[in-house]
């Protein structure tokens, strides 16, 4: 257990969050890369905790409480860094006792140690998320990968969404291996990338407000895109699916693309859906556009 009265040196999590269309879980299942590894299956039921006028969400700081074989674990993870589905961030958890919050390990945290005892005192359960993880260990150009399908439900004050995604998570190695993998998988899984957290997707559903970012650069845009489909599915919104389709349009007419980039970019619009779900043409150009985006000499 990463135990925050141990060390106050936060874990960083690296993962990959990917979308998944209504028929990629099974497309997934059936992936020849999956034929040797073994799957393991959990139900997960989690409770997020916040103050009722939402610090926590304010913060970027997601808080909750994971019921699993038994136990119960206490997770504290900040805002994530990155964009195009990757992202790294801090992350503690510790088991404790029952379902009640241990507020004397949050205490020791810094995303906490602002807040005072009457603050605290408020934390009080928003929102859930259960769903089913099947996950598989990957060994993949030279990197431990975890692959984790989750599928079920988010469920914040009577307002409810599916959880239908992938998350690949780096236990070794580095994540130009998270980008690889998932290229592979992309070539026959429909999928893309989502840019928005189970907590944060839960928040926005529960206040029914789905705020964009302003963009400017090709990086921005495609977060801004990202956001839009991801705020569409969850809203049912078309006002979103519009908005996620001009920004691709433009992303794809941003005078700073370089010829290698500017192809990829256009391809987006045209591998989504009526429904604004990606083909899987959709996820393999996506992910070779966002990796390059973050890494511009990849393209070079």
């Amino acid at each position: 257990m990463k135990n925050p009265k141990v060390s106050a040196q936060a874990p960083t999590e690296v993962e990959l969050k990917l979308a998944l269309a209504p028929g990629g879980p099974a497309q997934l299942a059936a992936h020849p890369l999956l034929d040797t590894a073994t799957a393991t299956r959990l139900t997960l039921t989690n409770t997020y905790f916040d103050t009722p006028d939402g610090a926590l969400n304010a913060a970027r700081v997601a808080l909750r409480l994971r019921q699993i074989n038994g136990q119960t674990l206490q997770t504290v993870k900040t805002a994530g860094q990155g964009g195009g589905g990757l992202s790294s961030r801090e992350e503690w958890e510790w088991e404790v006792n029952g379902n009640q919050l241990d507020i004397a390990g949050l205490k020791t945290l810094p995303p906490f140690q602002s807040l005072d005892d009457a603050t605290l005192a408020t934390l009080v359960p928003q929102l859930r998320t259960d769903f089913t993880r099947t996950k598989w260990d990957i060994h993949h150009q030279e990197s431990q990968i975890e692959l984790a399908l989750d599928e079920g439900d988010i469920d914040c004050h009577g307002y409810r969404a599916p959880i239908r995604e992938m998350e690949l998570e780096l236990k070794s190695g580095t994540p130009n291996a998270l980008w690889a993998l998932a290229t592979t998988l992309a070539a026959d899984v429909a999928l893309r990338p989502s840019d928005s957290s189970k907590a944060a997707r839960g928040a926005a559903l529960g206040r029914q407000h789905w705020p964009l970012p302003e963009a400017h650069t090709p990086s921005e845009w495609f977060h801004r895109a990202t956001l839009a489909l991801d705020a569409f599915h969850d809203s049912g919104q078309g006002t979103f699916l519009t908005l996620a389709f001009e920004a691709l349009a433009t992303l794809a007419a941003h005078p700073t693309l370089n010829d290698s980039a500017r192809p990829l970019a256009q391809t987006l619009p045209q591998a989504l859906d009526a429904n604004g779900q990606p083909r899987t043409a959709y996820g393999s150009a996506a992910l070779t556009l966002a990796r390059a985006l973050a890494n511009p000499t990849d393209l070079l």
